[in-house]
């Protein structure tokens, strides 16, 4: 997920530039328009988040439905989920403002692991989601460990060249076959190492499990630590006690080192 200082590479990007790097086969693709009364019935748990959806969106798209049976990677089933089919959706809106509350809805409304590409013209935004059985509600999904997100738009710059990296891997024929899980979680490790290319550098990615999770750890804890000096500089600015001041400082110079130490592991990762 993109923050405050963790923006990744990028540069003017449109929803088929992404859905062409995912290389799919034609046997998966659907490209059939899917009604907001979907999104409305099923995943706006207020009237604010209804009305965002039928203002905000102006067309979805069913682009690919991805199955055992035409992709050949087999099926996931376990006691927190069964992966029977990933679906591409593709989402154009009318204004941008509200672009990642969008996605989110999108992903509790349909019960499939979805590649979701949200586009208002220079902005595009690319969500994916873990889903898992809901604990007390038979036949329901719930969102499992947040959602993996990286956002392009003409506002963000930086290293083409990751950008480049970043689009290839994420052919399908560069995903992990194991299972449907697995593959999915090669997409969603493909935006962790965006993400650190947008700190490291470099596009690099994952070269196993193990590795894209200490990458995750890290780019939150940076996050994390993003949000705390924003607000820590906040307070410092209202601070009229010179002592306060100083220990206001002291606690940024402390969470800066602290922010340095994960950037250190992540360049580690890329070595």
């Amino acid at each position: 997920m993109t923050a405050p200082g963790i923006n990744p590479p990028s540069s003017l990007l449109t929803s088929r530039d992404l859905i062409a790097a995912l290389d799919l086969p034609g046997a998966a693709l659907v490209s059939q328009r899917v009604p907001k009364k979907l999104l409305v019935e099923n995943g706006s748990p207020t009237a604010a988040d209804k009305k965002l959806i039928q203002d905000g969106i102006e067309e979805i798209t069913w682009v690919a439905a991805l199955k055992p049976a035409n992709i050949g990677v087999p099926e996931f089933r376990d006691e927190l989920r069964a992966y029977l089919e990933l679906a591409v959706l593709c989402i154009t809106l009318r204004q941008s403002s509200s672009i990642s509350r969008i996605a989110e809805l999108v992903h509790r409304a349909i019960p499939y692991p979805l590649v979701l590409i949200l586009e208002d013209g220079a902005d595009v935004l690319v969500s994916m989601a873990h889903i898992r059985w809901a604990q007390r509600e038979a036949d329901k999904t719930v969102l499992d460990d947040g959602r993996a997100e990286v956002r392009f738009g003409d506002h963000v710059t930086g290293d083409t060249a990751s950008l480049k990296a970043f689009l290839q891997a994420l052919s399908l024929s560069r995903q992990p076959r194991a299972d449907l899980y697995a593959l999915y979680q090669g997409w969603i490790d493909s935006t962790t190492a965006l993400e650190t290319a947008g700190i490291t550098g470099r596009f690099v990615p994952s070269t196993s499990p193990e590795q894209a999770a200490a990458r995750r750890a890290a780019l939150h804890r940076c996050r994390e630590i993003d949000n705390q000096v924003a607000n820590l500089r906040l307070g410092a600015a209202k601070e009229k006690q010179m002592a306060r001041q100083v220990a206001i400082n002291l606690d940024i110079k402390r969470l800066e080192q602290e922010r340095a130490s994960a950037v250190s592991r992540l360049n580690e990762d890329n070595s």
